[in-house]
């Protein structure tokens, strides 16, 4: 899960990048999302207007030096360098220059190949797919990448017990390999967002020599294929990695090093790309936004994220994550009256106006509005009534103010979106206190089950699976929640095996539904991905999903 803030507040007008069903039987993904220009999206990098698209453009060869170390400046630290285990957008900025997929996600966020030579293959009845392997490539410490590989790192996503990827991979009853170059992927049924999901963390294939040597503590020392190799990480203050000469395309590669630096503080990043220490700076805030945009040295990429920020309710997480949910002796926890009186005393639009300057957008569910998969239903958004938050209140039996604890990061932007919180839901009948921790202690909290009401958000995926099953799915990786609706599994799991975009549709909105009712999950907006570049760098670019792109980047001669 990641803590960003970055979309929009008004709702523009809707355009669909394009939804790519690549429907072989059941391995379909549909690709829907969410450019925000009502005049469509500019891909210069230039300073452009607010709202507009900037994904930035590829680094011209001729127009870069080789050489050089990028450094960056990073708003969090990554979790765990362990494709297997990682949660955090931070550790996929990382892995994006070290660690290659089967597909990747491209601009308009359609699924590309990636280590894979073409998109897969599916039987008549969706339960095989095929997938081609690029020949001739090599992991970092020198081995073939090829079928084994691929198969070992697939059962460890599987059989890990602390895998967060085994819910995103779905029914796998096996792996094939009939060749080097080929996999096989056999189904127990069919599986709509698989492709969607080897276009993430879970299609990061892992030197099989380094798993056998290193096991759980892969993340000390990860070994890939990608355009870099992992050098050194200093906790809490930097990651490096350097060029791979073993990397397939390492031709491409201009820069010698990327460094991530660890600077929480957004105006402090911003300081550090206007002295020149840094030359990227990411999450920018929306505090520091005008001022950079004015800045003649610095181009800011934006784009509207498939993601969503929103407030998780412990219901049931007592023995942590992945165990089963047991009762919980808060009113909060027990009874959903409670939960729907705290959405009722969130106004949304002021929040975002107030808080973010406009910038995001209002958010009421997983989905976004221009997804192919939105409907009405999905869009359906609790209003903000203060009064019938106390009167729900009132009909659970709590006395009122009720105290609610909130587990947020120490960010500035984090706790400017605390307080206001705090302030508004005091008409709803609630007393809301803050504790705010450091954003990896976050994580390790919320997987214990050591909070009562948790403010963290999701980067977002192409397919909307990937943004719902696994955060409220019945033991899914990443429920911290501990929330359990056999009801709402239901929706789920038929959504996960159709294959028409119009029956997934459906599902979804049921599912919303749903949600809206339990209230385990409340949704407060949509971020705009917002990153910082110095004119002197080439290259890098951020798409819709949110991850920067500096493996290919350069300075300019």
């Amino acid at each position: 899960m990641t803590n960003l803030s970055a979309s929009e507040t008004r709702l523009p007008r809707r355009r669909v990048l394009r939804a790519a069903v690549a429907a072989a039987a059941a391995v379909c993904t549909v690709v829907a999302c969410s450019p925000v220009s009502n005049s469509g999206g500019d891909t210069s990098g230039g300073n452009q207007s607010a709202g507009q698209d900037s994904f930035g453009t590829p680094a011209d060869p001729a127009a870069v030096k080789q050489g050089g170390k990028l450094d960056i400046a990073l708003s969090a630290e990554p979790d765990a360098l362990d494709p297997t285990l990682s949660r955090s957008l931070y550790s996929r900025y990382v892995f994006q220059a070290m660690c290659q997929k089967l597909y990747d996600v491209d601009e308009k966020a359609q699924v590309v190949p990636q280590l894979a030579t073409a998109l897969p293959t599916t039987s008549g009845d969706g339960r095989a797919v095929t997938i081609p392997l690029r020949p001739g490539v090599r992991f970092a410490d020198g081995t073939a990448f090829d079928s084994a590989a691929v198969k070992a790192t697939l059962q460890r996503h599987l059989t890990n017990a602390r895998s967060a990827r085994k819910s995103e991979l779905g029914p796998i009853d096996g792996v094939d390999t009939p060749d080097a170059q080929t996999v096989v992927l056999r189904l127990k049924q069919p599986f709509a967002p698989l492709l969607g999901a080897l276009a993430d963390r879970a299609g990061m294939i892992m030197s099989a020599q380094a798993l056998r040597s290193l096991g759980d503590n892969f993340a000390s020392a990860p070994v890939c294929v990608g355009p870099f190799k992992f050098a050194k990480r200093v906790p809490q203050n930097s990651i490096e990695v350097v060029k791979d000469p073993n990397y397939y395309e390492a031709s491409k590669v201009h820069l010698d090093s990327i460094s991530w630096r660890i600077l929480t503080d957004a105006s402090i990043r911003a300081a550090n790309l206007r002295s020149g220490d840094v030359q990227v700076a990411d999450s920018v805030s929306t505090q520091d936004f005008a001022a950079l945009r004015q800045d003649a040295a610095v181009s800011v990429l934006q784009s509207q994220s498939l993601g969503y920020q929103g407030l998780t309710i412990n219901i049931g997480n007592v023995d942590g994550i992945g165990t089963a949910p047991k009762p919980i002796n808060r009113p909060l926890a027990q009874n959903a009256k409670v939960r729907q009186a705290f959405e009722h005393a969130i106004d949304r639009k002021a929040l975002v106006d107030a808080v973010f300057n406009g910038l995001h957008a209002v958010a009421c569910s997983p989905i976004s509005p221009a997804s192919a998969f939105s409907s009405p239903e999905a869009q359906t958004c609790p209003a903000h009534d203060p009064a019938k938050a106390t009167q729900l209140l009132a009909e659970a039996g709590v006395q009122t103010p009720y105290t609610v604890t909130m587990l947020a990061s120490n960010t500035p932007d984090t706790l400017r979106l605390a307080q206001a919180l705090q302030s508004m839901v005091k008409d709803g009948g609630f007393d809301l206190k803050i504790n705010p921790v450091e954003y990896s202690s976050l994580l390790d909290e919320q997987d214990r089950g050591n909070f009562e009401l948790l403010q963290l958000g999701w980067s977002g995926r192409i397919d909307p699976d990937a943004n719902i099953t696994n955060f409220v799915g019945t033991g899914a990786s990443q429920n911290v929640a501990g929330y359990s609706n056999p009801q709402l599994d239901t929706l789920l799991t038929q959504a996960r095996q159709a294959g028409d975009v119009e029956e997934r549709k459906k599902l979804y909105g049921q599912a919303v539904t749903l949600l809206q009712q339990d209230d385990a999950l409340i949704y407060l907006y949509r971020q705009r991905n917002l990153t910082a570049v110095s004119k002197q760098l080439q290259g890098l670019q951020v798409f819709p999903d949110g991850v920067l792109r500096a493996a290919f980047a350069g300075f300019a001669k």
